[in-house]
Parts: C-alpha cells; structure tokens; sequence
C-alpha cells in the first residue's frame, strides 16, 4: 500500500529568501522520512501554484495527496485562499487537508533554538524578555493563538514574553521592545514567528534594532520538519489507501 504524498503549500513572495527557505524546509522533511515524496506549491507569486501541482501528480497516476498548509495559524489564508486552491483539484486526485503548524510545543523549542544560536544562553532566561513578534493578522482567532503562546512561552522560565504584529494588530515589535526594558527585563530578544523571509519578517528586524537580540526565523529548524510530519501522519491516518505503509 502507497503513502499518500505529501504537498507542502506555502503561501510565497517576490524575495527569493522565502522560497529558498521553503525548499530547505522541505529538504529537511525528506531527509527525516525517508521514501516519503514531498512537493511543494505555493498560493501565490511563486511556482508551482496549488492547481497546477495537483494536476501534475494527477497527471502521473498519483490518487491521494495530503495538502499541508505552510501557515503557523488558521487565519485568511488557511481558512479562505488554500480551500479555494484545493477546490480546483483533478476529480480523480484524492486530497486530504492537513492542519496548520502551530500552535505546538515543537515550535517552541524551534523559537528557542534560535534564540541560543542568536547568542543568547540558557542561564539568560530569567533575565531576558522576548518579544513573541508574527506576521499579525486581522483575524482575531489567530491573535488570540499568539496570545496564548506568549503567555504558554512565559512559565518556561524567561523574565518576560510579549508577542507583537507586523501588520494588521498592534503592538508592534518596537513598542514591545521599549516596554519590556521599562518592566526591568536586564535583556530583550527578539523571535520572528515566521517561516521564512520576506517583507513582513523584515518589518520584524526592523522594529528590533532597539533589542539586544533578533533570532532568525524558524525557517528549515529540525522541529519545523517535525511538526510537518506529524500533520501528515494525523491527516493521512483515516486513509483506507495509507494503512499498512
């Protein structure tokens, strides 16, 4: 019995950092699950889109597709753009949706990998606020899940977490910074909540130059790779065609 393929679908952009960053990310899958095809798709400005990705697998005789969201929460995008990109799938191509990322405690561990790999130590958490800084989003479900982060984040030890947008909800990354020196935090760091490069991410580092730290962005991180294929596994599970693989 076939395991279904897995289709990685990103929403793109014009800066060629974010699809480099996807095809890493994806790189990092195979190599986790080998024998497991992976392809990608994005929404939009890059190839291939989601219609043509499905038509091509159709085209080769592949029957079931599991579509995994490359979004850190359920708003427009997941809730409105990929269910129309996957409604223009081939008739005979099966295709199961996978959640989206987040929230997850391996995201976690990937915001806190780059935080260490951007300099800042272990023994530096009671010490050190950080500024939880996403995308933003007008859809107040996916506020409230950054929200909950932030205060899920904060009980592992750090002197502070605040999260902020950099765009559509405020506050921003900069006026989080400033208020996490006026509650005494010794240190601020900075973790981008985002998947790869682009316009917003740069917002991001930009709101951050009064910070003492700004991690990268979770990008092709080991647990990243691991969360994509934990959904996978959950979509594919009620598969009659996965059984057995």
């Amino acid at each position: 019995m076939h395991r279904p393929v897995l289709l990685v679908v990103a929403h793109g952009s014009r800066d060629p950092r974010h699809a480099a960053t996807v095809h890493a990310l994806v790189r990092r899958v195979r190599s986790l699950r080998p024998g497991l095809r992976v392809e990608t798709a994005f929404l939009e400005f890059n190839v291939p889109s989601v219609p043509g990705a499905l038509a091509s697998l159709e085209a080769e005789g592949v029957r079931d597709v599991v579509a995994l969201p490359l979004l850190l929460t359920r708003a427009f995008h997941a809730k409105t753009d990929l269910p129309a990109a996957l409604a223009q799938a081939p008739s005979r191509l099966r295709v199961h949706r996978a959640d989206v990322l987040g929230p997850s405690p391996l995201l976690l561990r990937a915001l806190e990998r780059r935080l260490y790999e951007a300099g800042v130590r272990p023994a530096d958490r009671s010490s050190t606020g950080v500024v939880l800084a996403s995308a933003g989003s007008s859809d107040p479900e996916a506020i409230a899940v950054i929200a909950d982060i932030a205060r899920e984040w904060r009980h592992t030890g750090w002197c502070a977490v605040r999260p902020a947008f950099a765009s559509a909800s405020l506050p921003r990354t900069e006026d989080v910074v400033r208020e996490l020196r006026e509650l005494g935090c010794a240190r601020v760091a900075v973790a981008p909540y985002v998947l790869a490069p682009g316009f917003l991410p740069d917002r991001i580092a930009r709101g951050a130059a009064g910070a003492d730290v700004l991690a990268d962005v979770l990008g092709p991180a080991p647990e990243v790779a691991r969360v994509l294929l934990e959904r996978y596994d959950a979509a594919r599970m009620p598969l009659p065609s996965a059984l057995g693989a």
